[in-house]
This record gives C-alpha cells, structure tokens and sequence, in this order.
C-alpha cells in the first residue's frame, strides 16, 4: 500500500476484524446446548439459517425499507409472522456472539487502530449487518459506522452507496480511503464500484494470521523513511 495517499480506511466487519469459523464453533456450542434441551423449538434454527441465506441471495439489493424487508424474506418463506424472525436474529446473531468476540478478534487489529489514529488516518465500519454492539464488544471506536441497513443507504453489498457516503462524511475523494473486507465477491467488488483501493485479509489460521501486524510493519517504515 502507498500510505501517503490514504487519509481514510473502511473496515468490513465479519471475517475482517475478527475470525467468523472461531467464533462459529462458538456459537455452535451455545445453540446446540439451548435446543438440545428445547426440541420443540428446534425450526428456530432453520429461521436463522434461512435468514442469512435469503440475504446471500441479494448481493446489490437495494430498497426503501432494508431493515425491516430482510425480516419478510426469511418470514415469507417460512410462514412464520416477521416480528419472530427479527427476534430470533436480534438474540442469535446480534446479541449472544458479542461475548465471544473479544476471543476472536484478530491479532493486530486493535494497535492498527490506534496507529491509524495517531497518524490523523480516519476509520470507518462498513457492513451488511449491524456493528454497533459488536465494535463495543471488540472495544474499537471507529469515527464513523455504517451499515446496509441503516435508512441512509438500504442497500447490500456490492452496490457502492455505502463506501461513497463515507468517504462524503469525510469530505474525500473516494480514492483517499481504503476499503479492507474478507470477500472479493462482495468487499472488493464493492470498493472497484466505488472507485476506491482495497485490501482483502489473508485467509491463515487464526494462530498464525499477522495480516494487520504486517499493514503496522509497513506503515512504520513509511513513517521512518518520511
């Protein structure tokens, strides 16, 4: 990376700052002991997995209501009233993970917030889900957080409206902020639609991953040879 061009850089959530199979086996532990002993209430599951999976349909989706549409997907094939899927997706995707974070996050990625910090370097979230709990858990505070589904973009990955707004909050031009995600598919697609470079994480294993300790070890010798 050309340092001396960013004056901003957008993290993803999921799969970027923290390891989603780590905390996936987590939160498979955690399910299977809730239902082992309530199975009657094991289609709940199905309600989540088909949740995500209707959203994983709809790359680039755009409407005038997201947050509350992606409740109907899920309902709509189900049969189930869309108050119960929402509640089903607050507790088990938005709520019960964040405990777990903190175990998953990438080695790193705390002191490259700090060093984009102190170097003046804006950071942003941008992601398809909600992140605002999550960042608390993780103790990251980002300038700014941005997600698909707030009312001021309702729209899914790929589509650039929410890089571009960003980088609007920030009075830069698109080509001042770096995008770092996890999917080419979706995050890098994403920046080359908004006109802005990007990263991809490297997939390694949790105990050897040094993506974020790498980014540190450049951007310090860019500052030395500055």
């Amino acid at each position: 990376m050309n340092w001396e061009n960013v004056k901003a850089v957008i993290f993803d959530v999921d799969g970027t700052l923290y390891e989603q199979s780590r905390l996936r086996k987590k939160m498979l532990a955690t399910l299977l002991l809730h239902y082992s002993v309530r199975p009657w209430r094991f289609r709940e599951l199905q309600a989540l997995y088909h949740f995500r999976l209707e959203r994983e349909k709809r790359p680039g989706y755009c409407s005038q209501d997201l947050e509350n549409e992606q409740y109907l997907w899920c309902a709509d094939k189900l049969k189930v009233k869309p108050e119960k899927i929402k509640s089903l997706v607050e507790r088990w995707m938005f709520s019960a993970p964040n405990r777990f974070l903190s175990d998953c996050m990438f080695p790193g990625i705390k002191d490259f917030f700090l060093v984009l910090k102190d170097a003046g370097i804006k950071t942003a979230i941008y992601s398809d889900y909600k992140a605002r709990e999550k960042l608390l858990a993780m103790g990251l505070e980002p300038d700014l957080v941005v997600s698909s589904t707030d009312p001021y973009i309702n729209r899914l990955k790929p589509d650039p409206t929410a890089l571009l707004f960003v980088a609007g909050q920030f009075s830069l031009d698109p080509s001042d902020c770096l995008f770092i995600g996890d999917r080419e598919e979706l995050d890098g697609q994403c920046a080359i639609n908004a006109g802005l470079p990007y990263l991809i994480v490297d997939k390694k294993p949790f105990g050897s991953f040094d993506f974020y300790t790498n980014l540190i070890s450049q951007f310090s010798l860019l500052k030395k040879a500055s």
